[in-house]
């Protein structure tokens, strides 16, 4: 199934440890182009300190984070700053929202666009005309990813006004105005109620259908996972426990032990 891939991502033995505790112990994981994989496991399980550590908020004490951008050579990100990552490609969004809540929806997108563009602080205050030309096409750059997912007609109103769910996807316009080839996503679906999941679910695969970033998702919504991912991976108590594609994960013994449960029979 991957044989014609490229890998995009390549985690292994990927350890953390909090003084004596050991939150992620020695996980291996891959994501290659086209991919939508998942992450699942119980509470308490790693996922989060999992994405932590490739995202740049902790630095692993063990293990290798290696990123192999297409045509370019592969960089080791273990250390790297959360911003330098973002530069090298991956983006995310958080478990809990986090939006500049009286900034416009726009506004919000544009500020995603800030590693990707040339003006520096002196540029940006003399504000010649390569910084206004550059301003201009960050501001229809990010209406464009406000159309993708949904938002264009509430541009200009501040996102705290926003629904919920329309401020999940908020975040992931955001992220994505990163130019990433890998978008990580932290329970995207938490909190939601079926329709805004649904909407959920339908931008996902429209990101990945269009080819232009793999995604790797933390999510507890099983049938979520089970309707988008082309791979899964389980943890339990920092280690992972099974990967596969999604009808294996359904049928594994220990994962219906760890975690699925009745679930996967809804």
């Amino acid at each position: 199934m991957t044989e014609n891939k490229h890998k995009l991502l390549e985690v292994k033995g990927l350890t953390m440890d909090f003084g004596g505790l050991r939150a992620v112990d020695s996980v291996t994981l891959e994501v290659y182009e086209g991919d939508i994989a998942a992450l699942i496991g119980p509470n308490g399980a790693g996922k989060t300190t999992f994405f932590n550590c490739i995202t740049g908020i902790y630095n692993p004490t063990k293990g290798d984070i290696l990123l192999h951008p297409k045509g370019l050579k592969t960089r080791r990100l273990n250390g790297l700053k959360p911003n330098k990552v973002t530069e090298m490609g991956l983006a995310r969004t958080f478990q809990n929202i986090r939006l500049f809540p009286d900034m416009t929806v726009l506004e919000n997108v544009m500020i995603g666009r800030h590693c990707r563009t040339d003006s520096g602080i002196f540029r940006a205050i003399v504000r010649g005309r390569g910084v206004r030309e550059e301003e201009q096409q960050i501001i229809e750059s990010s209406y464009q990813l406000l159309e993708k997912v949904g938002l264009a007609s509430f541009a200009n109103e501040f996102s705290k006004n926003l629904p919920y769910g329309a401020q999940r996807r908020l975040e992931i316009a955001r992220a994505m105005a990163t130019e990433p080839f890998l978008l990580l996503l932290d329970e995207p679906a938490a909190g939601m109620n079926p329709q805004e999941t649904t909407d959920l679910e339908q931008l996902i695969c429209k990101i990945s259908a269009e080819g232009e970033m793999a995604i790797l998702l933390i999510e507890h919504d099983m049938k979520l996972v089970m309707n988008i991912s082309n791979s899964i991976y389980v943890m339990e108590y920092g280690k992972k426990i099974a990967e596969g594609a999604p009808q294996e994960i359904k049928d594994n013994p220990k994962v219906v032990e760890a975690y699925l449960g009745e679930e996967t029979d809804a």
